[in-house]
């Protein structure tokens, strides 16, 4: 199994920066997919940004033009650039991994996950 760890949350002014990061442990070498979800008190559980091995990435509607998801060159360590915070963006941000298993299954792990407050 694959264990996930983020870190780099905290509390920021609207307008301001955060890089959140995911380091991934154990069976890393059936990781086909990261990505970031997160959630906030009342609001659905979203997912905001994905990147695959092959390094490309994808955005919700929500953070285009303001995160970057990018990795490490051996895609154990994958990272959330967040740029022009908004108070909407608070929430507890999860990393995601999903692992490819034989027959076109697959299983998704969750880290812990990381508070990030956005102040007016």
């Amino acid at each position: 199994q694959v264990q996930l760890v983020e870190s780099g949350g905290g509390l920021v002014q609207a307008g301001g920066s955060l890089r959140l990061s995911c380091e991934a442990s154990g069976s890393i070498f059936s990781i086909s997919a990261m990505g970031w979800c997160r959630q906030a008190p009342g609001k659905q559980r979203e997912l905001v940004a994905v990147i695959t091995s092959g390094g490309s990435g994808n955005y919700a509607d929500s953070v285009k033009g303001r995160f970057a998801i990018s990795g490490n060159d051996i895609k154990n360590t994958v990272y959330l650039q967040m740029n022009s915070l908004k108070p909407e963006d608070t929430a507890v941000y999860f990393c995601n991994a999903r692992l490819d298993l034989p027959y076109g299954r697959y299983v998704n792990y969750w880290g812990q996950g990381t508070q990030v407050t956005v102040s007016s």
